[in-house]
């Protein structure tokens, strides 16, 4: 019963990520994690697939909220059954399931009136559970709109990345795109966007990991793939598009810095909290082929782009301290990242709908 109590306190009213060796939410979190990822093993175009990755977070999140009640009251009846607190008018008194039949109707504070205690320690004990009902049961209804209010501000911030990075987002689209359309100063608001972004996600996954697991209400995005796109794309500002010394250049490319190390920041301690470790020696996301292709595409809208060992070596170092993190979130999540060059035909998802498909755009 304390175990529980202490949990549920640590889990849903301290805000900080709690170490320990043993906790009653790690231990649920590490059985159910053996299911996520035996459902990931499912064929990946399953529907059977999605619906269950989708529904995980959700019932995760309520199957622990209703083990920590249950421990409650089991914790209580083992106390009132151990000290053979006096009953009025049980069918069966002194019986265990009459005390856990008790301890149920007094922690939810239903007061049905068919078995009360005797005057005595029972009713100081049957009052102090119903004060950790109420309170246990106040704590949760505030709990949900956190979470779902967490979710909602991210799936907000992700989706406007839509029309800016597309549907599939690259980092090549992100900077293609504001070249294209002659706007590079547009990146500078667009990354500080997402800097703020990832705080917001650093403060809500530290206190509450299990959001890290909410998936997108569309199946070809994620917060992991969005925020790698970015990170990818404040990659190729400071390591392919070479700064200028006008101040626009000077704030975009600050900006991009910013940006980086709040994301990198995001990655390595949620990593730590979900106890997922850095996949090192996995090969790049980004291929010798790949990064000539950025080179030439952003030339054609006339960015300089640096070049030379010495540039792709300074590349590919910073790149190698945020990308292990992300593969290890992401087969951990079970989530695609993205790649650094969108696929040929790519259409987003606005161009899409039920009734008309691609054709009609």
């Amino acid at each position: 019963m304390v175990v529980a109590l202490v949990d549920a306190f640590e889990s849903v009213v301290l805000p900080r990520t709690v170490r320990r060796s043993i906790r009653l939410r790690t231990v649920f979190y590490y059985f159910s994690a053996v299911i996520y990822s035996a459902t990931g093993r499912l064929p990946k175009k399953s529907s059977l697939r999605q619906a269950l990755l989708v529904a995980f977070a959700p019932i995760n999140f309520l199957t622990l909220i209703m083990a920590w009640a249950a421990l409650m009251i089991i914790g209580f009846t083992l106390i009132h059954w151990g000290l053979g607190t006096p009953l009025i008018n049980p069918t069966d008194n002194g019986s265990f399931s009459s005390y856990l039949y008790f301890s149920g109707v007094t922690f939810f504070t239903l007061g049905y009136g068919d078995v009360v205690p005797l005057p005595g320690f029972g009713r100081a004990l049957a009052i102090l559970e119903a004060g950790l009902g109420f309170g246990f049961l106040a704590l949760v209804i505030g709990y949900v709109p956190v979470i779902y209010n967490a979710f909602s501000r991210r799936e907000a911030t992700m989706l406007k990345l839509d029309s800016k990075a597309g549907s599939e987002p690259s980092a090549l689209e992100i900077v293609r795109r504001h070249a294209q359309a002659g706007v590079m100063e547009g990146l500078i608001p667009l990354l500080k966007e997402w800097e703020d972004f990832s705080a917001q996600l650093l403060e809500s996954y530290l206190s509450y990991p299990i959001l890290a697991y909410y998936r997108s209400q569309h199946d070809d995005q994620s917060w992991l793939r969005s925020l790698t796109a970015v990170m990818d794309a404040c990659m190729l500002i400071k390591g392919v598009v070479a700064n200028g010394t006008d101040q626009t250049s000077k704030n975009l490319a600050f900006q991009a810095k910013a940006t980086f190390v709040m994301g990198r920041h995001l990655l390595v301690d949620l990593s730590y909290v979900l106890n997922t470790p850095p996949r090192t020696g996995a090969p790049s996301r980004l291929t010798a082929d790949n990064l000539e292709y950025i080179r030439a595409t952003l030339r054609e809208y006339g960015l300089s782009c640096a070049a030379g060992l010495d540039a792709e070596r300074h590349l590919r170092d910073a790149i190698e301290l945020y990308e292990p993190y992300a593969i290890g979130l992401a087969e951990d999540l079970i989530v695609d990242l993205p790649d650094w060059v969108p696929q040929a035909d790519m259409i987003d998802n606005w161009q899409t709908s039920a009734w008309e498909g691609a054709k009609h755009f």
